[in-house]
């Protein structure tokens, strides 16, 4: 899950595919550590490389779904960068439709809610003090 500060206040980007939306993800490689991964699947699906985790390597996943598969999120700010939908080279054209940046609020409505619980979580270790 990756956000960044607009106006000193926290967003999160979503991506759409179809009409579902999501933070970025995506599968483990053969040999390939969970974090890793995931910084590779931000960069793979939006363009984005500069990451940092301030909040560690901490992670939640979600309860199994779409044939037994669970997610897992961990929470990096983007300081920087442009948000790019670049063509999968297994698709031939971008894995999602469309990104923005959302208040926790706006997350909120549209997401389903096995992935609420993920914001939820985020949410909390962006305002503990």
């Amino acid at each position: 899950m990756v956000v960044r500060r607009f106006d000193r206040a926290w967003r999160f980007l979503l991506l759409r595919s179809f009409q579902y939306w999501d933070f970025p993800k995506g599968g483990v490689e053969p040999g390939e550590a969970p974090l890793a991964a995931a910084v590779r699947e931000t960069h793979e699906e939006a363009g984005l490389s500069e990451l940092t985790f301030h909040w560690g390597e901490a992670y939640i996943e979600t309860e199994p779904y779409s044939r037994g598969k669970i997610a897992r999120y961990y929470l990096a700010e983007s300081p920087a960068g442009e948000v790019t939908l670049h063509p999968s080279p297994v698709l031939g054209r971008p894995e999602h439709d469309e990104f923005r940046w959302l208040s926790e609020g706006a997350a909120r409505k549209l997401l389903v809610p096995r992935v609420r619980r993920v914001l939820d979580w985020a949410h909390d270790k962006l305002t503990a003090v």
